[in-house]
């Protein structure tokens, strides 16, 4: 598959249309809006968890991996979303969600029946420790927070779960659960699925015995990033199972480096197209943790982007982002979301990403500049990872800055429902009542007011979409960050078989007064998001947010 001039929009189903009016997005609201999706440009959807789930962590909590949730529709309503993609020339990437599964799943309720039930080795059963045996077997700790064990008194027994207490951690240890797996992809590639976005994909492979973790912020972490028989376990999916199909895989791989991501993605030995990373999410927080907010610092954006562009050309491939269902909106966190400056912002974080090499991936609602709802109630919130937060947090920092935090931070600011017009619901639904609260910005942010707006965001992303295809050193340019601009100014080149091109983005409300760093006997301007920005490069003053591409002939 040519995923390296493919560009990928990301549909979160529970957020996207809901076609039966119980406030729910589902398959045929879906398929209702297939000509939009395909009239922007792009070559592929990812879909976040369209799988049977009780929603604990809304699908990556997975009952059933070869069933629909019925929410969202049947089987049948797939295979016709899948057909009608297809005829428009839509490849469909699955998400691939097997780190872990639903406590409700098959295997599970199996396994902790009784500790020699056949499914017991399918998940990671222990005896306690301590005289009482009352306390968890290893001192590893969750992603969600809190440790990583769940007593079950069936049995007597602990079981791990590096996410929430809902999703139990498979046991690779155990060669059927491989089979499984390898099972569930054939299932999907033969229905005429095109890929799968990965979910926590390196941490599948866990130190044999379970031995106590390092203290750390995530204790336990060494025993399971990247481990040793990780690699031997894609490695075995994809000879056994994708290398027979025409596929593209993206992992989502924690605590990712460029050392680290060649060890799976290199092409001389690939065993996944690409993956996520995730420095560059990290310029407005601490440590990582997307609720440590601090202020946005564009120097740690560049220093990110140049360790991956750099870090990776002519050896393996990148994927580039700014949104998806993990993190809140870019815009009103990496430009500001004042009403004279969204679209500019969003226009301009469109430009950095789309000149970046690599495969971009739009999240729905990141093409009309959609902003964060901000909401400043926790019961609001439908997000497993914003309660636990707020639960450890409001003990730490106090009820007031913990609220102010999440608001930032929280997942759900990119899972309200999409806003395709300024009807109530914002036209997402007929029901008032909907899974996550409208954004109350739709009557001025939404599709329909942006189609008709050739200056608006969305007929920005369908230009620039259709400029990037057609200039290869978009696409494939090796990079160079120009150091310059501190944190005020974002500046590089990139420059593919005799093909240059020079970008400049002015990440502040002032005006910047910008000389060309880069020497040229000529230049053509390929996109600004000013109506009026200079058609040759030369000295000028770049006013708030504008961002230049030109090329250097």
């Amino acid at each position: 598959m040519d995923y390296k001039n493919m560009s990928i929009y990301q549909i979160y189903p529970r957020s996207f249309c809901d076609s039966n009016g119980d406030g729910i997005g589902d398959i045929n609201g879906i398929i209702s809006k297939l000509d939009y999706i395909a009239s922007l440009g792009v070559n592929a959807i990812w879909f976040s968890p369209l799988y049977q789930s009780p929603n604990a962590d809304f699908g990556y909590d997975i009952s059933d991996y070869v069933a629909i949730n019925p929410e969202y529709g049947t089987m049948e309503d797939f295979d016709r979303l899948l057909s009608e993609m297809h005829k428009r020339g839509l490849k469909c990437i699955m998400d691939l969600v097997i780190n872990h599964t639903s406590s409700q799943h098959k295997w599970f309720t199996e396994s902790r029946k009784s500790v020699d039930n056949p499914y017991r080795d399918y998940y990671f059963w222990r005896k306690g420790t301590g005289k009482s045996g009352k306390k968890p077997p290893n001192n590893w700790t969750s992603f969600f927070i809190g440790s990583a064990w769940k007593y079950d008194e069936t049995t007597d027994e602990w079981y791990l779960h590096l996410f929430d207490v809902n999703q139990p951690d498979l046991n690779y240890q155990n060669p059927k659960v491989l089979q499984e797996i390898k099972d569930i992809l054939k299932f999907w590639l033969d229905k005429g699925v095109d890929g799968f976005r990965c979910d926590v994909i390196t941490i599948l492979d866990k130190t044999p015995g379970l031995p106590d973790g390092k203290s750390s912020f995530l204790t336990g972490s060494e025993h399971y990033i990247d481990n040793k028989n990780m690699f031997n376990i894609l490695k075995e999916l994809k000879t056994d199972v994708l290398s027979k199909y025409d596929t593209f895989t993206v992992g989502e791989s924690v605590m990712i480096n460029v050392p680290r991501a060649l060890r799976y993605i290199s092409e001389d030995n690939q065993v996944l197209n690409t993956v996520f990373a995730f420095d560059h999410m990290d310029a407005d927080n601490y440590f990582g943790v997307k609720q440590l907010v601090r202020k946005f610092s564009i120097k740690k954006l560049k220093k990110a982007h140049e360790r991956w562009q750099t870090g990776l050309y002519g050896k393996a491939w990148n994927a580039t982002y700014f949104e998806n269902h993990d993190q809140a909106r870019i815009v009103g966190r990496y430009c500001s979301d004042e009403p004279q400056y969204r679209v500019l912002g969003a226009k301009m974080l469109a430009t950095v990403q789309m000149c970046l090499s690599g495969t971009p991936f739009i999240y729905q609602g990141q093409e009309i500049g959609m902003t964060s709802i901000r909401m400043t109630n926790i019961d609001d919130y439908q997000d497993v990872e914003a309660k636990r937060s707020y639960n450890l947090m409001r003990k730490i920092f106090g009820v007031k800055k913990t609220m102010k935090n999440i608001a930032y931070a929280s997942r759900d600011n990119a899972r309200t429902p999409m806003q395709w017009n300024n009807s109530p619901q914002a036209g997402f639904s007929v029901n008032p009542k909907t899974w996550l609260k409208v954004n109350p910005a739709y009557p001025e942010i939404n599709v329909e007011n942006e189609k008709n707006d050739p200056d608006s965001v969305l007929n920005f992303y369908k230009r620039l979409l259709k400029i990037r295809k057609e200039n290869k050193a978009m696409i494939f340019g090796k990079y160079e960050l120009i150091k310059t601009g501190g944190n005020k100014l974002y500046c590089y080149t990139k420059e593919y078989e005799g093909q240059k091109i020079l970008l400049a983005a002015n990440f502040t409300k002032r005006n910047y007064k910008f000389v060309s760093p880069v020497a040229a006997n000529k230049t053509e301007l390929i996109i600004s998001n000013y109506p009026d920005s200079p058609k040759e490069l030369t000295e000028c003053v770049l006013r708030p947010y504008e961002t230049v591409v030109y090329k250097l002939l």
